[in-house]
């Protein structure tokens, strides 16, 4: 079913300019005293004249000297024109600050071309209407379509400003469980920059002009010529972890994109085979988050258990193994 967006909010803020942001930009100024909203969000404000500085509309761009009285209107309204959908969710956790999810395969996170619905943020709209009044309905990142696991969306602006912060200072842990192609002989760290395909624009791959990237690995279990592997990141590249293993020679299981074509190994049984080339999704989970809630301070920890299609396919592997 699909509902109505989200009615627009209206805040008011006053404040006085502290000396230490002399000499700084109105948006600058304002950034730095309110930054549970977006830069973009406070210029379009004081361009549609809802901040008064000293009972005076400014201009973005002039200077605040420290001392003014600062006067806002925050209206909060629908971002985007996504809709209300009623998907179901796996919540592992939510309160008044942020929701947890735990992402089945198949489940595309944002909307786009010629996939208006359906989506996890459709999903979010109606399980969360307040969402409607942040971007991306809140998510501080994503997930591939078939990649599995936790998720963190942000329900108010100051948790979200928070949490995007807290991610790109990397304090935001994520661990996910990879199963790869080849014997791996030992954990690694792979530092290789990653950037749109040259020849392909719908791919990343890693390229000299790449933007940096850093993911590492910890062998979990060998599987025969299968390794599950532990993964963490230090960056958040698109694709990161799938361009990564396949540019170091193990690709992940199932990885139509960046796999290569399917070869099974010798000495796979009948039963084994058919369940490796049923597994049709890349065999990534994000099975581990931690962070610091944006509210309370405390630390947050969550553990999302492997989804079936996984468990199975690695059952079968190890009594090949035996």
């Amino acid at each position: 079913m699909v509902g109505p967006l989200f009615a627009r909010e209206v805040r008011r803020h006053e404040l006085i300019v502290a000396q230490e942001l002399a000499g700084l930009r109105l948006d600058q100024a304002l950034a730095r005293a309110l930054p549970e909203y977006s830069r973009s969000r406070l210029r379009r404000w004081i361009d549609t004249e809802k901040v008064r500085v000293d009972g005076v509309v400014r201009r973005a761009r002039d200077p605040v000297a420290g001392g003014e009285r600062i006067e806002l209107e925050a209206v909060l309204e629908p971002v985007g024109e996504d809709r209300a959908e009623a998907i179901p969710l796996d919540v592992v956790h939510a309160d008044a600050a942020l929701i947890i999810i735990n992402k089945p395969a198949g489940l595309v996170v944002h909307p786009g071309a010629g996939n208006r619905s359906g989506t996890l943020v459709n999903a979010l709209l109606h399980y969360a209407p307040e969402l409607a009044r942040l971007p991306r309905a809140g998510l501080v990142h994503r997930l591939d379509k078939d990649t599995t696991g936790l998720l963190v969306v942000a329900r108010t602006p100051a948790a979200h400003a928070a949490l995007v912060a807290a991610l790109a200072r990397r304090e935001i842990g994520r661990r996910y469980r990879a199963l790869v192609r080849g014997r791996v002989t030992g954990g690694r760290s792979i530092d290789a920059p990653i950037g749109r395909h040259p020849g392909v624009r719908t791919r990343m791959a890693v390229i000299q002009r790449g933007r940096p990237a850093l993911t590492h690995t910890r062998i979990a279990e060998r599987l025969g010529e299968f390794t599950l592997l532990d993964v963490w990141l230090e960056t958040g590249r698109t694709h990161q972890i799938r361009v990564h293993l396949a540019h170091v020679g193990t690709p992940v299981v199932g990885d139509s994109v960046y796999g290569g074509r399917r070869v099974l190994p010798p000495g796979l049984g009948l039963e084994a085979r058919s369940v490796v080339q049923a597994f049709r999704r890349q065999a990534l989970h994000a099975a581990q988050l931690e962070l610091v809630h944006p509210a309370s301070g405390a630390t947050l920890s969550f553990e999302a258990p492997l989804p079936a299609d996984f468990s199975r396919l690695l059952d079968c592997l190890r009594t090949v193994g035996r």
